[in-house]
């Protein structure tokens, strides 16, 4: 039989009210003792009481729902972003609807809309598209925070990494072993990260006064973007000594490339990539 409130109300001598409070984490708000937060979580325990999530989105006015989109899921940089984002919700009895956009802004509109009709409490979004305004308008009506991506213009809050000084650091560790033709290769221009990280690379170059060998080549955060440019690039004219890929899943490609011209790493070429993966 399901236990309920009033089971544990009546097992602890403490009024629903109460256990509600403690359920809600509203247990220092109403400065609830500590002796009596253990004993009705214990109870808690003891009866396995589960609270009735229906009921509690409705007095509340919320659904326990996130909405979470991302570019690519099958890219292992999202989809340990995607791992953790519902690992970290679930603590919060939140549950996640994760969406693919395929780095695609209709899909990406499309899905917005449908989690705002099952209104859910919140959306974390890595951004597919190159303007924040309406993911600005949505964000007056529901929180909105941006993952990786950006847009500088727009008041959305984000989570993201120092691209530029990343990409500066890089490059200047090249330089420092002595590579004047570093091929940059990039991903979507129209991406912040993208933007950025090609910014610290040039001021780099420009540094040491080297920004006339700037090579930057690519548009597209993927496999086959770093394997054809590489590929382009090491057998032309331009052939260059070093290659920084600005995301891992790019030097993936670039390294395919690199052993089927039976290159060798890094005595024929060097190599550096921005990120970090497990697969690295």
């Amino acid at each position: 039989m399901k236990s309920t409130l009033l089971d544990i109300s009546k097992a602890t001598g403490y009024s629903i009210t109460t256990i509600s409070r403690v359920l809600n984490g509203k247990a220092q708000k109403y400065r609830i003792s500590e002796h009596a937060i253990n004993t009705i979580l214990k109870a808690i325990n003891e009866f396995k009481y589960q609270p009735n999530v229906i009921a509690q989105s409705l007095r509340n006015n919320t659904t326990y729902t996130l909405g979470l989109l991302v570019p690519h899921i099958e890219n292992s940089f999202f989809s340990n972003i995607a791992s953790v984002i519902i690992n970290e919700a679930r603590k919060y009895k939140y549950t996640v609807m994760l969406i693919d956009t395929i780095e695609d802004s209709l899909i990406e509109e499309e899905s917005i809309n449908s989690l705002l009709s099952k209104k859910v409490d919140g959306i974390i979004i890595v951004p597919s598209g190159n303007s924040g305004e309406k993911l600005e308008e949505i964000s007056k009506r529901v929180p909105i925070i941006l993952i990786d991506r950006y847009f500088k213009e727009y008041n959305i809050p984000f989570v993201a990494t120092d691209n530029y000084s990343g990409a500066l650091i890089s490059t200047r560790l090249l330089l420092e072993y002595g590579h004047k033709n570093i091929l940059c290769i990039q991903g979507s221009e129209i991406s912040i990260t993208s933007k950025e990280r090609v910014k610290g690379y040039l001021d780099a170059l420009k540094e040491v006064n080297l920004e006339e060998k700037s090579y930057i080549r690519g548009n597209d955060f993927s496999i086959t973007n770093g394997y054809i440019e590489t590929k382009i690039a090491l057998t032309s004219q331009m052939k260059p000594t070093a290659i920084f890929a600005l995301n891992n899943t790019i030097l993936l490609g670039v390294i395919k490339a690199i052993n089927e011209l039976k290159l060798s790493i890094p005595e024929d070429i060097s190599i550096i990539a921005f990120d970090n993966n497990y697969y690295m």
